[in-house]
């Protein structure tokens, strides 16, 4: 209990004294986030316009992704910046390092692959990647494919048992 105390209170002092900005804060600026989301550490949201960023039910958003609603390189050419909304549906995994750009809406059941940037909005049951990220398959498609990878006896599967949480042993992570 004395541990879960102090780490409370080390949270909240980082967050004072570094002036973090923590996911509640975007949410009292605006931003909507579904329920049952996964946002893992690091992930940037555009704090300047935060409330035009939608997160639907279901998102799992990998680390150090990057979600942007404003775009000022148009700022020196034009003398604005574009501003527009982001929209993520539900049921969507966008991975490491990917960065969603403002007007985009990811299409429910969709993956974005690690690194991907999203510059135009992607359908559903979808899987992007690249850059500009591009269509790779349907859902439906990516899915037999990963099926068949797990049914070919040379591919090495790990459960849950391999992860930090399933207590791997030393003998297990040799």
């Amino acid at each position: 209990m004395l541990k879960i105390i102090k780490n409370y209170f080390r949270a909240r002092f980082k967050k004072i004294l570094l002036e973090e900005i923590w996911l509640e804060d975007l949410v009292k600026m605006g931003m909507r986030i579904g329920d049952n989301c996964s946002i893992q550490p690091g992930v940037i949201f555009d704090y300047s316009h935060c409330w035009l960023i939608r997160i639907g039910d279901n998102v799992t958003i990998a680390p150090e992704a990057y979600l942007l609603a404003h775009d000022a390189s148009t700022k020196l050419l034009n003398d604005y910046t574009k501003i527009s909304s982001i929209s993520i549906k539900d049921n969507v995994f966008i991975g490491a390092r990917a960065l969603i750009m403002p007007g985009v809406t990811i299409g429910e059941n969709s993956i974005v692959a690690a690194g991907s940037i999203v510059t135009k909005s992607i359908p559903e049951n979808s899987v992007v990647a690249g850059n500009p990220a591009r269509i790779m398959s349907t859902l439906e498609e990516y899915k037999v494919k990963i099926n068949k990878q797990l049914n070919d006896p040379v591919t090495n599967i790990y459960d849950s048992k391999y992860t930090i949480n399933g207590n791997v042993s030393d003998n297990d992570k040799n």
